[in-house]
């Protein structure tokens, strides 16, 4: 198996991305890696043609975006405190672009992440981030699904 230098953590901060942390920094642990955490914050519908008078659009990604650093913070105090080398992006834009661009730029040699493993009409409705990474990526992709407790 090839020596892992960069590996990239996609997270939605959902019970299977959390899950499959523990993956990646297993992953990271053993080849003494560099962890990138990346969370993209999926552009919100812009309705500044409509009339919505209450609502400041710059100022609701502005707030959006603050939420999901402090997140990552959050999450990196509670699961980082015994791991020093990574690094932490919240990015704008297309989840499953947004990924693989950061992947590309910081030359990861592996994607580490959750699948909540819809099916069916929830799939079609909702499509998959994982499944959109796994099928575009030119970075090989691991993906873990949560597995239930019952």
């Amino acid at each position: 198996m090839k020596d892992l230098k960069t590996v990239l953590y996609a997270t939605d901060f959902s019970e299977s991305s959390d899950f499959a942390f523990e993956f990646a920094l297993t992953l990271a642990k053993k080849f003494d890696a560099r962890l990138l955490l990346v969370h993209v914050v999926n552009e919100p519908v812009d309705l500044r043609g409509f009339y919505v008078p209450h609502i400041s659009f710059d100022k609701l990604e502005e707030e959006i975006q603050e939420g999901a650093k402090k997140m990552m913070e959050k999450f990196c105090r509670k699961h980082l405190s015994d791991y020093s080398n990574y690094e932490t992006f919240v990015l704008p834009g297309i989840p499953y672009d947004e990924i693989i661009k950061k992947g590309e730029e910081e030359q990861a040699d592996l994607i580490v992440m959750g699948t909540h493993g819809r099916t069916g009409l929830d799939h079609v409705l909702f499509g998959s981030t994982a499944e959109k990474v796994v099928r575009k990526s030119p970075i090989p992709v691991m993906t873990i699904r949560v597995t239930d407790s019952e």
